[in-house]
């Protein structure tokens, strides 16, 4: 295969730091030919979010159909979602479609710390999308909201809660470690019957964190197709992020928690 297309379904951000703007960046960067499907319209900054206008369930799937019926997509990245209808949208569309990779980040609240996910739509990310994904990409906040329980301690009780995912129907989990206070940055990559994998790396000291969660979600995305499983494109999108992250402090962007540096390897 000479390309691969890789698909973000997710909100906006006008920044260019999180959501589509920065799923689009991560594909290019490491080689996936990027296209969009867009779920809301967020007026988002590096300080918050605004306000969130809803795209129409049935105009997402619209533009779900008319993609995917004239091009191949070879992984999908699935961010911000919103509510119940969205996601029902997404989960026929991916029922529809059958592509080969299917990225979750079950985007709930943004960093600044406004809700981007209704309260009432997580059973129908735990219901409906989780069995559909090959692997699902929370943070500690995220799995702790999936699952009703504390947030994760520590590296045992991330394992834990990735295998509870597991049983939720949930086919591969990386459970991420960025919200921990250590000095080492420590992702597990969970799968049935298997040892947990640990991906780590140094804590970058930076406030210029705005749009991790995608950037890592969505080159995972971009590399699953290019690459021999998914602990290789997890290790290398986990070393991307790093890169992205000591280069960050080069860009000026807003007053806030400004973005990582998407193309650190080329400026």
């Amino acid at each position: 295969m000479s390309s691969f297309n890789i698909l973000s379904v997710a909100g906006t951000d006008p920044s260019g730091g999180a959501g589509i703007q920065a799923d689009l960046k991560a594909f290019s960067a490491l080689g996936g030919y990027g296209m969009s499907v867009v779920t809301a319209l967020v007026a988002q900054t590096t300080t918050g979010v605004a306000a969130v206008h809803r795209v129409p369930p049935e105009f997402i799937t619209r533009q779900l159909d008319v993609l995917l019926q004239d091009v191949r997509a070879d992984a999908v990245k699935i961010g911000m979602l919103g509510d119940t209808d969205v996601i029902a949208a997404v989960v026929g569309a991916l029922d529809a479609y059958r592509p080969p990779h299917v990225v979750l980040d079950p985007v709930m609240v943004a960093k600044s710390g406004d809700r981007l996910l209704a309260a009432d739509a997580i059973e129908a990310v735990r219901t409906e999308l989780l069995p559909r994904a090959d692997l699902i990409t929370p943070n500690l906040p995220e799995a702790a909201e999936l699952l009703g329980e504390p947030e994760a301690a520590d590296t045992a009780a991330m394992e834990a809660q990735a295998r509870r995912l597991l049983e939720l129907g949930a086919r591969r989990v990386l459970i991420k470690g960025g919200h921990q206070d250590t000095a080492q940055s420590t992702d597990l990559l969970v799968e049935p019957g298997a040892q947990a994998r640990a991906f780590s790396a140094p804590r970058v000291p930076t406030g210029n964190t705005h749009g991790t969660g995608c950037t890592l979600s969505s080159a995972i995305a971009a590399l699953l197709p290019q690459r021999d499983g998914c602990a290789a494109a997890v290790r290398e999108a986990k070393d991307y992020l790093t890169g992205a992250l000591r280069r960050a402090d080069e860009l000026d962007v807003g007053a806030g928690k400004g973005p990582v540096h998407h193309f650190h390897a080329w400026w």
